[in-house]
Protein backbone atom coordinates (compact mmCIF):
# COMPACT_ATOMS: atom_id res chain seq x y z
CA UNK A 1 0.00 0.00 0.00
CA UNK A 2 2.69 2.31 0.81
CA UNK A 3 5.03 1.92 -2.37
CA UNK A 4 2.51 1.11 -4.33
CA UNK A 5 -0.93 3.13 -3.61
CA UNK A 6 1.25 6.04 -2.07
CA UNK A 7 -0.91 5.53 0.81
CA UNK A 8 1.08 7.54 3.99
CA UNK A 9 3.37 5.01 6.20
CA UNK A 10 1.35 5.60 9.43
CA UNK A 11 -1.94 4.95 7.73
CA UNK A 12 -0.55 2.11 6.42
CA UNK A 13 1.17 0.68 9.62
CA UNK A 14 -1.90 0.75 11.45
CA UNK A 15 -4.31 -0.85 8.59
CA UNK A 16 -1.42 -3.70 8.48
CA UNK A 17 -1.55 -4.38 12.16
CA UNK A 18 -5.63 -3.87 11.75
CA UNK A 19 -5.99 -6.93 9.04
CA UNK A 20 -3.05 -8.94 10.56
CA UNK A 21 -5.67 -8.93 14.27
CA UNK A 22 -8.36 -9.51 12.02
CA UNK A 23 -6.47 -12.69 10.61
CA UNK A 24 -5.68 -14.31 13.89
CA UNK A 25 -9.38 -13.86 15.32
CA UNK A 26 -10.63 -15.37 12.03
CA UNK A 27 -8.06 -18.59 12.36
CA UNK A 28 -8.76 -18.33 16.49
CA UNK A 29 -12.62 -18.80 15.59
CA UNK A 30 -11.94 -21.44 12.81
CA UNK A 31 -9.58 -23.76 15.16
CA UNK A 32 -11.98 -23.00 18.11
CA UNK A 33 -14.86 -24.35 16.12
CA UNK A 34 -13.53 -27.40 14.41
CA UNK A 35 -12.15 -28.33 18.55
CA UNK A 36 -15.96 -27.96 19.95
CA UNK A 37 -17.57 -29.33 16.82
CA UNK A 38 -14.67 -32.18 16.08
CA UNK A 39 -13.26 -33.27 19.49
CA UNK A 40 -11.72 -36.28 18.06
CA UNK A 41 -9.69 -33.65 16.03
CA UNK A 42 -5.48 -33.65 16.03
CA UNK A 43 -5.01 -30.14 16.86
CA UNK A 44 -0.92 -30.35 15.78
CA UNK A 45 -2.06 -29.79 12.74
CA UNK A 46 0.69 -30.75 9.56
CA UNK A 47 0.28 -28.00 6.75
CA UNK A 48 0.00 -30.60 3.96
CA UNK A 49 -2.23 -32.69 5.87
CA UNK A 50 -6.25 -32.21 3.95
CA UNK A 51 -7.54 -31.72 7.68
CA UNK A 52 -5.09 -28.73 7.97
CA UNK A 53 -6.04 -27.26 4.67
CA UNK A 54 -9.31 -27.46 5.24
CA UNK A 55 -9.49 -25.60 8.35
CA UNK A 56 -6.76 -22.95 6.62
CA UNK A 57 -9.52 -22.58 3.98
CA UNK A 58 -12.01 -22.71 6.63
CA UNK A 59 -10.22 -20.08 8.73
CA UNK A 60 -9.82 -17.52 5.33
CA UNK A 61 -13.85 -17.57 4.23
CA UNK A 62 -14.32 -16.36 7.99
CA UNK A 63 -11.60 -13.91 7.25
CA UNK A 64 -13.41 -13.01 3.92
CA UNK A 65 -17.26 -12.52 5.83
CA UNK A 66 -15.69 -10.22 8.60
CA UNK A 67 -13.48 -7.98 5.28
CA UNK A 68 -16.94 -8.32 3.78
CA UNK A 69 -18.83 -7.05 6.20
CA UNK A 70 -16.37 -4.06 7.29
CA UNK A 71 -16.37 -3.13 3.38
CA UNK A 72 -20.52 -3.00 3.81
CA UNK A 73 -20.20 -0.66 7.35
CA UNK A 74 -17.17 1.42 6.13
CA UNK A 75 -17.28 1.19 2.24
CA UNK A 76 -19.40 4.63 1.64
CA UNK A 77 -20.31 4.12 -1.99
CA UNK A 78 -20.97 0.65 -2.25
CA UNK A 79 -23.37 1.16 1.10
CA UNK A 80 -25.72 3.92 -1.35
CA UNK A 81 -25.69 1.05 -4.49
CA UNK A 82 -26.51 -2.24 -2.56
CA UNK A 83 -29.50 -2.59 -0.50
CA UNK A 84 -29.09 -4.56 2.80
CA UNK A 85 -30.73 -7.56 1.05
CA UNK A 86 -28.50 -7.45 -1.99
CA UNK A 87 -25.77 -7.89 0.62
CA UNK A 88 -27.12 -10.63 2.29
CA UNK A 89 -27.47 -12.50 -1.10
CA UNK A 90 -24.05 -11.97 -1.50
CA UNK A 91 -23.16 -13.23 1.79
CA UNK A 92 -24.76 -16.38 1.02
CA UNK A 93 -21.66 -17.29 -0.77
CA UNK A 94 -19.13 -17.78 1.80
CA UNK A 95 -21.63 -18.66 4.66
CA UNK A 96 -22.52 -21.81 2.14
CA UNK A 97 -19.00 -22.86 1.79
CA UNK A 98 -17.98 -22.29 5.67
CA UNK A 99 -21.22 -25.00 6.33
CA UNK A 100 -19.77 -27.24 3.33
CA UNK A 101 -16.12 -27.16 4.40
CA UNK A 102 -17.55 -28.20 8.01
CA UNK A 103 -19.54 -30.93 6.57
CA UNK A 104 -16.07 -32.01 4.79
CA UNK A 105 -13.94 -31.61 8.03
CA UNK A 106 -16.24 -33.92 9.55
CA UNK A 107 -16.19 -36.67 6.47
CA UNK A 108 -12.80 -36.63 6.97
CA UNK A 109 -13.29 -38.21 10.63
CA UNK A 110 -14.95 -41.33 8.76
CA UNK A 111 -12.72 -43.72 6.78
CA UNK A 112 -12.39 -42.25 2.98
CA UNK A 113 -9.95 -43.02 0.82
CA UNK A 114 -7.24 -40.95 -0.67
CA UNK A 115 -8.63 -40.04 -4.31
CA UNK A 116 -12.34 -38.63 -2.52
CA UNK A 117 -10.15 -36.73 0.11
CA UNK A 118 -8.57 -35.16 -3.23
CA UNK A 119 -12.10 -34.35 -4.33
CA UNK A 120 -12.82 -33.06 -0.96
CA UNK A 121 -9.90 -30.76 -1.53
CA UNK A 122 -10.49 -29.69 -5.12
CA UNK A 123 -14.38 -28.85 -4.32
CA UNK A 124 -12.90 -26.52 -1.54
CA UNK A 125 -10.68 -24.62 -3.06
CA UNK A 126 -13.25 -24.48 -5.73
CA UNK A 127 -15.86 -22.94 -3.53
CA UNK A 128 -12.66 -20.61 -2.80
CA UNK A 129 -12.83 -19.44 -6.36
CA UNK A 130 -16.27 -18.86 -6.57
CA UNK A 131 -16.17 -16.63 -3.27
CA UNK A 132 -13.09 -14.27 -5.05
CA UNK A 133 -15.38 -14.18 -7.99
CA UNK A 134 -18.55 -13.14 -6.04
CA UNK A 135 -15.95 -10.46 -4.34
CA UNK A 136 -14.99 -8.96 -8.37
CA UNK A 137 -18.66 -9.72 -8.87
CA UNK A 138 -19.37 -6.74 -6.33
CA UNK A 139 -17.21 -4.48 -6.94
CA UNK A 140 -18.07 -4.44 -10.76
CA UNK A 141 -21.62 -4.05 -10.25
CA UNK A 142 -20.98 -1.00 -7.66
CA UNK A 143 -18.60 0.48 -10.64
CA UNK A 144 -21.06 0.07 -13.29
CA UNK A 145 -24.31 1.48 -10.73
CA UNK A 146 -21.81 4.60 -9.95
CA UNK A 147 -21.71 5.22 -13.68
CA UNK A 148 -25.09 4.93 -14.25
CA UNK A 149 -25.77 7.38 -11.25
CA UNK A 150 -23.18 9.84 -12.32
CA UNK A 151 -24.76 9.90 -15.91
CA UNK A 152 -28.45 10.29 -14.28
CA UNK A 153 -26.77 12.94 -12.05
CA UNK A 154 -25.52 14.67 -15.35
CA UNK A 155 -28.87 14.75 -16.86
CA UNK A 156 -30.82 16.18 -14.20
CA UNK A 157 -27.72 18.93 -13.76
CA UNK A 158 -28.14 19.91 -17.25
CA UNK A 159 -32.03 19.91 -17.55
CA UNK A 160 -31.67 22.53 -14.84
CA UNK A 161 -29.19 24.50 -15.96
CA UNK A 162 -31.11 24.37 -19.18
CA UNK A 163 -33.94 25.57 -17.91
CA UNK A 164 -32.48 28.15 -15.64
CA UNK A 165 -30.09 29.54 -18.76
CA UNK A 166 -33.50 30.00 -20.65
CA UNK A 167 -35.15 32.35 -17.82
CA UNK A 168 -32.35 34.10 -18.00
CA UNK A 169 -32.09 34.92 -21.28
CA UNK A 170 -35.93 35.32 -21.20
CA UNK A 171 -35.29 38.03 -18.76
CA UNK A 172 -32.90 39.55 -20.51
CA UNK A 173 -35.35 40.04 -23.73
CA UNK A 174 -37.71 41.10 -21.21
CA UNK A 175 -35.39 43.47 -19.65
CA UNK A 176 -34.42 44.72 -23.28
CA UNK A 177 -38.35 45.59 -23.68
CA UNK A 178 -38.52 47.49 -20.47
CA UNK A 179 -35.92 49.78 -21.79
CA UNK A 180 -37.28 50.35 -25.19
CA UNK A 181 -40.91 51.56 -22.91
CA UNK A 182 -39.34 53.11 -20.16
CA UNK A 183 -37.90 55.32 -23.04
CA UNK A 184 -41.36 55.81 -24.46
CA UNK A 185 -42.44 56.61 -21.23
CA UNK A 186 -40.34 59.14 -20.84
CA UNK A 187 -40.80 60.82 -24.14
CA UNK A 188 -44.43 61.17 -23.25
CA UNK A 189 -44.06 62.43 -19.61
CA UNK A 190 -41.91 65.34 -21.09
CA UNK A 191 -44.43 65.95 -23.58
CA UNK A 192 -47.09 65.74 -21.26
CA UNK A 193 -44.66 68.59 -19.55
CA UNK A 194 -44.22 70.84 -22.23
CA UNK A 195 -48.10 70.81 -23.03
CA UNK A 196 -48.44 71.59 -19.45
CA UNK A 197 -51.55 68.87 -18.95
CA UNK A 198 -50.45 68.26 -15.08
CA UNK A 199 -53.34 66.39 -14.48
CA UNK A 200 -52.99 63.86 -17.24
CA UNK A 201 -49.48 63.63 -16.16
CA UNK A 202 -50.05 62.57 -12.64
CA UNK A 203 -52.63 60.35 -14.30
CA UNK A 204 -50.42 58.55 -16.26
CA UNK A 205 -47.30 58.59 -13.41
CA UNK A 206 -49.84 56.58 -10.96
CA UNK A 207 -50.20 54.23 -13.92
CA UNK A 208 -46.60 53.76 -14.24
CA UNK A 209 -46.58 53.54 -10.28
CA UNK A 210 -49.09 50.65 -9.82
CA UNK A 211 -47.44 48.72 -12.85
CA UNK A 212 -43.96 48.92 -10.96
CA UNK A 213 -45.06 47.91 -8.16
CA UNK A 214 -46.68 44.60 -9.68
CA UNK A 215 -43.24 44.24 -11.09
CA UNK A 216 -41.68 40.77 -9.25
CA UNK A 217 -38.68 40.97 -10.60
CA UNK A 218 -37.23 42.90 -7.48
CA UNK A 219 -34.97 40.55 -5.64
CA UNK A 220 -31.66 41.40 -6.16
CA UNK A 221 -28.05 39.87 -4.68
CA UNK A 222 -25.78 40.84 -7.17
CA UNK A 223 -25.25 37.60 -8.56
CA UNK A 224 -26.94 37.02 -12.13
CA UNK A 225 -27.98 33.37 -11.46
CA UNK A 226 -29.10 33.62 -8.12
CA UNK A 227 -31.47 36.56 -9.24
CA UNK A 228 -32.94 34.07 -12.48
CA UNK A 229 -33.40 31.53 -10.46
CA UNK A 230 -34.76 33.02 -7.31
CA UNK A 231 -37.29 35.72 -8.99
CA UNK A 232 -38.02 32.66 -10.96
CA UNK A 233 -39.70 30.21 -8.32
CA UNK A 234 -40.90 33.44 -6.32
CA UNK A 235 -43.11 34.50 -9.46
CA UNK A 236 -43.94 30.24 -9.44
CA UNK A 237 -44.78 30.77 -5.80
CA UNK A 238 -47.25 34.08 -5.94
CA UNK A 239 -48.95 32.44 -8.75
CA UNK A 240 -49.38 29.14 -6.65
CA UNK A 241 -50.85 31.45 -3.69
CA UNK A 242 -47.88 30.12 -1.44
CA UNK A 243 -46.46 33.02 0.15
CA UNK A 244 -42.38 33.54 -0.46
CA UNK A 245 -40.34 35.41 2.44
CA UNK A 246 -36.98 35.87 1.75
CA UNK A 247 -33.58 37.37 3.40
CA UNK A 248 -30.56 38.25 1.13
CA UNK A 249 -27.51 39.93 0.78
CA UNK A 250 -24.43 40.65 -1.57
CA UNK A 251 -23.46 37.57 -3.15
CA UNK A 252 -21.56 38.41 -5.69
CA UNK A 253 -18.49 37.14 -4.48
CA UNK A 254 -19.31 33.51 -3.60
CA UNK A 255 -17.31 31.17 -4.90
CA UNK A 256 -19.47 28.25 -5.56
CA UNK A 257 -19.84 28.23 -9.34
CA UNK A 258 -23.23 28.73 -11.51
CA UNK A 259 -23.70 25.05 -11.95
CA UNK A 260 -23.15 24.46 -8.34
CA UNK A 261 -26.05 27.25 -7.64
CA UNK A 262 -28.17 26.16 -10.13
CA UNK A 263 -27.98 22.79 -8.72
CA UNK A 264 -28.54 23.14 -5.14
CA UNK A 265 -31.45 26.65 -5.63
CA UNK A 266 -33.62 24.85 -8.29
CA UNK A 267 -33.36 21.57 -6.50
CA UNK A 268 -34.49 23.03 -3.24
CA UNK A 269 -36.85 25.57 -4.13
CA UNK A 270 -38.77 22.69 -6.72
CA UNK A 271 -39.47 20.71 -3.75
CA UNK A 272 -40.66 23.37 -1.72
CA UNK A 273 -42.85 24.69 -4.02
CA UNK A 274 -44.12 21.44 -5.10
CA UNK A 275 -44.51 20.69 -0.80
CA UNK A 276 -46.40 23.90 -0.12
CA UNK A 277 -48.50 22.79 -3.26
CA UNK A 278 -50.29 19.68 -1.39
CA UNK A 279 -51.15 21.86 1.56
CA UNK A 280 -54.46 22.78 1.91
CA UNK A 281 -54.29 25.32 4.59
CA UNK A 282 -50.94 27.59 5.02
CA UNK A 283 -48.56 27.48 2.39
CA UNK A 284 -45.33 29.47 3.36
CA UNK A 285 -41.96 29.14 1.55
CA UNK A 286 -39.12 30.76 3.86
CA UNK A 287 -35.77 31.25 1.99
CA UNK A 288 -32.37 32.71 3.63
CA UNK A 289 -29.18 32.86 1.11
CA UNK A 290 -26.42 35.17 2.91
CA UNK A 291 -22.48 35.07 3.36
CA UNK A 292 -21.33 35.97 6.21
CA UNK A 293 -17.84 35.98 7.54
CA UNK A 294 -17.69 32.16 8.37
CA UNK A 295 -19.39 30.73 5.29
CA UNK A 296 -22.30 31.34 3.17
CA UNK A 297 -25.67 30.40 4.76
CA UNK A 298 -28.36 28.64 2.32
CA UNK A 299 -31.64 27.31 3.91
CA UNK A 300 -35.37 26.66 3.17
CA UNK A 301 -37.68 26.05 5.44
CA UNK A 302 -41.32 25.57 3.80
CA UNK A 303 -44.75 24.41 5.02
CA UNK A 304 -45.93 20.43 4.06
CA UNK A 305 -48.76 18.28 4.96
CA UNK A 306 -46.74 14.97 5.24
CA UNK A 307 -43.43 14.36 6.96
CA UNK A 308 -40.49 12.94 3.93
CA UNK A 309 -39.87 9.37 3.85
CA UNK A 310 -36.73 8.15 4.80
CA UNK A 311 -34.93 5.48 3.17
CA UNK A 312 -31.00 3.96 3.75
CA UNK A 313 -30.91 7.71 6.14
CA UNK A 314 -32.08 9.09 2.17
CA UNK A 315 -34.97 11.26 1.59
CA UNK A 316 -36.74 8.82 -0.54
CA UNK A 317 -39.45 11.08 -3.10
CA UNK A 318 -43.27 10.33 -2.38
CA UNK A 319 -43.54 11.67 -6.71
CA UNK A 320 -45.26 8.97 -9.05
CA UNK A 321 -43.99 10.42 -12.37
CA UNK A 322 -40.15 10.11 -12.61
CA UNK A 323 -39.42 9.20 -9.16
CA UNK A 324 -35.92 7.75 -9.69
CA UNK A 325 -35.00 11.48 -11.14
CA UNK A 326 -36.76 13.05 -8.14
CA UNK A 327 -34.82 11.21 -5.83
CA UNK A 328 -31.16 11.98 -7.64
CA UNK A 329 -31.82 15.93 -6.97
CA UNK A 330 -31.58 15.85 -3.15
CA UNK A 331 -28.60 13.14 -3.98
CA UNK A 332 -27.46 16.19 -5.85
CA UNK A 333 -27.09 18.75 -3.38
CA UNK A 334 -25.84 16.42 -1.28
CA UNK A 335 -22.99 15.93 -3.36
CA UNK A 336 -22.07 19.40 -4.00
CA UNK A 337 -22.29 19.79 -0.63
CA UNK A 338 -19.89 17.57 0.39
CA UNK A 339 -17.87 18.69 -2.53
CA UNK A 340 -17.42 22.16 -0.70
CA UNK A 341 -16.76 20.64 2.40
CA UNK A 342 -19.94 22.04 3.80
CA UNK A 343 -22.54 20.37 6.17
CA UNK A 344 -25.76 20.22 6.31
CA UNK A 345 -29.07 19.49 8.25
CA UNK A 346 -32.19 18.11 7.83
CA UNK A 347 -35.35 18.67 10.47
CA UNK A 348 -39.06 17.88 9.52
CA UNK A 349 -42.19 17.34 11.60
CA UNK A 350 -46.14 16.99 10.79
CA UNK A 351 -46.23 20.56 9.09
CA UNK A 352 -42.93 21.77 8.45
CA UNK A 353 -39.90 20.50 6.61
CA UNK A 354 -36.55 22.48 6.54
CA UNK A 355 -33.22 21.61 4.65
CA UNK A 356 -30.01 23.96 5.88
CA UNK A 357 -26.67 24.24 4.33
CA UNK A 358 -23.83 25.72 5.60
CA UNK A 359 -20.45 25.85 2.95
CA UNK A 360 -17.40 27.40 4.88
CA UNK A 361 -15.51 30.12 3.50
CA UNK A 362 -11.92 29.77 2.34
Amino acid sequence: MFVTMKVRFRKTFVIAILYQGLLLLADYIAFSINGSLFSNYDMTLQFFKIESMLVIIFSKVILYICILIIKKKMGHKSTEILTDVEWIRFLFFPIFTILTVTGMIAIIGYEVNQIQIRILLIIALGMVAMNIVVFYLINDIVKRELQIRKKEMFEVEVKNQTQMYKTISENYDKQRSKVHEFKNEILCIESLLIKKQYEELEKYIRTISVKLRQERDAINTNNVIINAIINTKYQEAINKGIVFVFRVNDLSTIKVTDEDIVVILANLLNNAIEACEKCSNQKVIKLKFIKEEDGIILSVKNTCSEPPIFENGRIKTSKLLEPEEHGIGIKNIITIIEKYNGSYVIKNNDSEFYFSILIPVD
